[in-house]
């Protein structure tokens, strides 16, 4: 690899594309861009070569099983029992958010241990996609016997259980919409995912370089996101930087969906300037 070139170059050209170009294969190299820029020493080969390897071992395992649902638990019980993934413990500990640390500590949040499963179970020959479910990430193994699985709980869930946890996360008057809830994410929406958990994470610590590179590379995927543009302008704000802070204001001002929030969005961008003053 060029040392001259980041793991933010990188990420940067990868979430330079169209949804169109990204699949799952760029959505691993994203998240290891990601871990990279993270652990600067990272090597992301070793990385590719563990899922690679997990994904041998999936498919030696998968081999004769008499049908779809079969091949899902029997997945289910290498990644989780063979092997040992499990979900965190300690839930907002950031090395659960980095690929190379879930791989090595086997141990993650719903995300990277749904990527785990995504990356595994691909490897080993099922259409294993991502679900960007409400409150909690979830993982699709499509077929004729479709199977939803969590990941962070290691197993997989019947419709009722996603109905009683989409009422848990959104009040006891949702309904389950098989078309809105368990939609397939797209690489990009699982990588914005991501680093939301992340920046959730150094907000939360006050580690404001660190929140700043989260909501840098977010707007890399998403550059006119009104609430994207918003978030970066309040660290700006926090760190000083009102001139900046302004800039992304004026942008989000302009994509915003509503009056209403063209209308904060505007009212905050004014008091910042009035504390910059005039520029001379």
């Amino acid at each position: 690899m060029d040392d001259a070139i980041t793991a933010r170059d990188r990420f940067a050209r990868l979430a330079g594309r169209s949804d169109a170009e990204l699949d799952y294969a760029d959505l691993e190299w994203g998240a290891i861009w990601i871990a990279a820029e993270e652990y600067p020493r990272l090597d992301v080969d070793t990385v590719r070569e563990e899922l690679g390897h997990l994904g041998a071992g999936a498919r030696d395992r998968l081999a004769g099983a008499s049908d779809d649902a079969d091949r899902v638990e029997r997945l289910n019980r290498f990644l989780f029992e063979e092997e040992g993934f499990a979900g965190a413990s300690e839930y907002y500990d950031p090395r659960n958010s980095y690929l190379n640390e879930v791989l090595e500590r086997r141990c993650g949040i719903p995300i990277t241990l749904a990527l785990v499963y995504i990356g595994v179970g691909r490897r080993a020959g099922l259409d294993v996609r991502g679900i960007p479910f409400p409150g909690h990430f979830l993982v699709r193994c499509a077929g004729r016997e479709e199977r939803i699985v969590d990941a962070f709980g290691g197993r997989t869930l019947t419709s009722d259980e996603c109905e009683r946890r989409l009422a848990a996360t959104l009040g006891p008057a949702a309904h389950l919409q098989a078309d809105v809830h368990l939609r397939d994410a797209t690489p990009r929406e699982i990588l914005v995912r991501m680093l939301s958990n992340l920046r959730g994470i150094f907000a939360e610590s006050g580690d404001s370089d660190r929140l700043l590179a989260c909501c840098d590379r977010v707007l890399l995927l998403t550059p006119r996101d009104p609430l994207a543009l918003r978030n970066r302008a309040l660290v700006y704000q926090q760190l000083g930087w009102f001139a900046p802070a302004i800039a992304d204001l004026d942008v989000a001002v302009s994509n915003a969906p509503t009056d209403d929030f063209a209308g904060a969005l505007a009212r905050r961008r004014d008091a910042l300037r009035q504390r910059l003053g005039p520029v001379h």
